[in-house]
């Protein structure tokens, strides 16, 4: 098993720094170049991690010593610069969307796949002990059958000026594809496989440049419909986001938009809130003891111990979580390079099915 990692990373800006620290506290991982057409930006990052500067990402692609390309730049970049760095023999971990059209990520899968190399797209949520978490309460119908969910994202847009690439649809494919494939793959993760069935968009409104700030849609996964909001129209101290999942017996809101605060309110017998308390030890529990223990919802008999909400964590754990999620899917990736047998939390198919769900929400858009 090779216990050495060397990376190239191509893109400078603020998250390329963020990433290569958290990159760098994994014992075996080098980052030996960085490319960026910014010169100061290149150079501002290549020397802080005593790397190689590229102005030209084709010439970092001729390093021999680089095993992995990290690609951190404007989504309509990323499907050309992942297959150069296929067809260069490198493997691939690049930021969200894969590319702006399902079919071009399709192609880089084929491609990977024909060279025996890493692809995925970094949609690290899965990683995440709450996604685990979460998922384990549906699949153990802990509180009953699925029913409804939503998420809504009232994002700050203080560093989105009118001619960020962000507005650009041409460069970052709109909302739905540069920022809500996390989200549809996140709640895919927990419902199963999921189809679009309703997508909206709306512009800003006073201003000359045609700005869509705000979408949303419905996705009907196979346990149950989600409806999604993105709007990035909020001041920086406003940013906040929440999702929630309703169930028969209750439901489970998560905040922010990498969950670090959960609150599951419901009916549960002993042994389910017994439970519950393990998976969230130090967790802050109310029982509201109510009277009677029988209830009834969609025609059934409830039968149950307590009432309870139950809340853990908080907001201040968001960079520290977003660290730890970026360490746990690079060493996840790079025990699959190291072993082929190796499952992977996320792959290549969530790359092409969470941009299959924002490409058709972003059609419906469109048609309208």
């Amino acid at each position: 098993m090779k216990n050495e990692l060397s990376i190239g990373i191509v893109g400078a800006g603020g998250f390329a720094h963020f990433a290569a620290q958290a990159f760098l506290s994994i014992s075996g991982i080098k980052i030996v170049a960085v490319a960026d057409k910014d010169e100061q930006a290149a150079s501002l990052l290549a020397e802080s991690l005593e790397a190689k500067k590229y102005i030209d990402y084709e010439k970092l692609l001729l390093e021999k010593d680089i095993e992995l390309v990290y690609i951190a730049t404007p989504p309509y970049l990323h499907y050309l610069q992942s297959k150069l760095a296929l067809q260069a023999g490198k493997h691939v971990i690049c930021e969200k969307p894969a590319a702006l059209k399902t079919k071009e990520a399709a192609e880089l899968v084929v491609l990977a796949q024909s060279k025996n190399l890493l692809y995925t797209v970094n949609l690290m949520q899965r990683y995440n002990p709450l996604f685990s978490t979460v998922k384990e309460i549906i699949d153990e119908n802990v509180l009953g059958d699925f029913l409804h969910g939503y998420f809504e994202n009232y994002a700050s847009d203080e560093n989105l000026l009118p001619f960020h690439w962000f507005w650009d649809e041409t460069k970052s494919g709109g909302i739905f594809i540069e920022h809500g494939v996390h989200f549809f793959d996140l709640f895919a993760g927990w419902l199963g496989k999921g189809e679009v069935i309703h997508a909206a968009q709306l512009q800003r409104p006073n201003i000359t440049k045609k700005i869509m700030d705000r979408v949303q849609a419905t996705v009907a996964y196979q346990k149950g419909n989600v409806n999604f909001y993105h709007g990035f129209d909020q001041p920086k101290l406003l940013d906040r986001q929440e999702m929630r999942l309703q169930f028969e017996r209750g439901d489970i809101t998560l905040y922010e938009w990498i969950p670090v605060k959960i609150r599951i309110h419901g009916l549960v017998d002993d042994k389910q809130s017994e439970k519950l308390m393990r998976k969230f030890p130090g967790c802050s529990v109310i029982d509201h003891a109510p009277k009677t223990q029988i209830a009834h919802g969609r025609f059934k008999e409830i039968h149950f111990s307590k009432l309870i909400t139950l809340e853990h964590g908080n907001s201040f754990e968001k960079q520290n979580r977003y660290q730890e999620l970026l360490v746990a899917m690079i060493q996840d990736q790079w025990s699959w390079i190291n072993n082929k047998k190796h499952v992977r939390v996320i792959d290549h198919q969530n790359a092409v099915e969470s941009l299959r769900i924002a490409e058709h929400a972003t059609n419906l858009c469109l048609h309208k």
